[in-house]
């Protein structure tokens, strides 16, 4: 080992090791929130339940060749009052693959996500005034995504 980078790496982990003690790096801070994207994973299913047919359009593959991105697209601009949009995945282990806050953003969202296996993809709408809108379809998955 040269002594260059030798001299890197303690840097680095002197750094590292600074900004935990200085409680610059824990792990709420770094890591996602997994109890509280769960807890809204288990609220849009409620909310898909009491959903209409929704008048958007909504772009994903019939057949993705590769499960780790699968390209999709809602497009809600015909829309007025978009608050959110959202993609879930029924047999994901976490059905809720994005969300997106739009409060006063033109209400088009163009995403990748992950999916483990062949599930019934679902796009939701919700607007200001708490009404949601919904769109699904099959997407069949040809190599696995999560761990597949």
């Amino acid at each position: 080992m040269n002594r260059r980078l030798f001299l890197k790496g303690s840097l680095a982990a002197t750094s590292v090791a600074t900004a935990v003690s200085a409680g610059l790096l824990t792990p709420s801070a770094v890591f996602a929130n997994t109890a509280k994207f769960k807890n809204q994973s288990n609220d849009i299913k409620k909310m898909i339940d009491d959903a209409e047919d929704g008048n958007f359009k909504f772009k994903a593959p019939e057949i993705a060749e590769n499960g780790s991105v699968v390209p999709m697209t809602i497009d809600a601009t015909n829309m007025s009052g978009v608050a959110s949009v959202a993609f879930f995945v029924e047999k994901n282990k976490t059905p809720l693959a994005a969300q997106f806050d739009l409060p006063s953003a033109n209400a088009f969202v163009g995403t990748r996500i992950k999916m483990g296996e062949t599930s019934e993809v679902t796009a939701m709408v919700t607007t200001t005034n708490g009404k949601t809108y919904i769109k699904s379809r099959s997407i069949k998955v040809t190599l696995g995504g999560c761990g597949g």
